[in-house]
Order: structure tokens, then sequence, then C-alpha cells
């Protein structure tokens, strides 16, 4: 696969699209998504150019690795998630369900899921 810097995430994180950052470092993004699922939906991406968590995985330095998990725990920890639970989603490739081509972590939480037919 060839990363595509046409998707909306390469934009938001290039400035050339807007969005609503709640938290940035080095190597990541948090962002609101634009249709959440539940009262807590963010979004957390690397700021590199990887379509798949398989890519990342493989590709990514221990630094940006590191600063992609700070991001999840700065969410989980920002929004008091760790007593009442949350999600984390990754969806990969058409049979995964995956909408925009850059690999990105949906952290959902804020009450019980279910409520929301997840």
């Amino acid at each position: 696969m060839t990363y595509s810097k046409e998707n909306i995430f390469y934009k938001i994180i290039h400035k050339e699209a807007p969005s609503t950052t709640i938290f940035e470092n080095d190597n990541a993004l948090v962002i609101k998504n634009l249709y959440p699922k539940a009262p807590c939906h963010l979004l957390v991406m690397p700021k590199g150019e990887y379509e798949s968590y398989t890519q990342f995985g493989k590709n990514a330095s221990i630094q940006e690795k590191i600063d992609l998990m700070d991001a999840i725990n700065f969410v989980i920890n920002e929004y008091k998630l760790a007593d009442s639970g949350y999600r984390l989603v990754a969806n990969t490739g058409d049979f995964g369900g995956q909408s925009v081509p850059h690999f990105h972590i949906h952290v959902l939480g804020g009450e019980k899921l279910q409520d929301f037919g997840l």
C-alpha cells in the first residue's frame, strides 16, 4: 500500500483542515470525533504516515510508540475513564471498517457503551 496524503487525517495533522485538538505531542495528535458514538469519543493518531496498526507496529520508532501511548493515557486520565471503563478501537482495512486510511485509535467512554449500541 502507498500512503495517500489526500486523507483527512494527514490534512488535519499538517493544519490543512480544521479539527478540535485535545492533545498534541511530537508524534501524536488527539482530536474530537465529528460523529461521536459516546460522551467521550476522541481519535488518537500518530503524526507519521501509517495506514494501519500493522504498519505502525513494524515501522514506527520507539519514541513514536511511546508518544502514541502517552496520548492515549492523557485521554484516559483527563476524562477520568479508568474507573468507569473505556474502549479502544482501531479499525483496519475495508473488512475492518476503516474509513480513513491513516492509523488511528478511537477512545470511547463516559457512559455505558451498551447504551450507545456499541
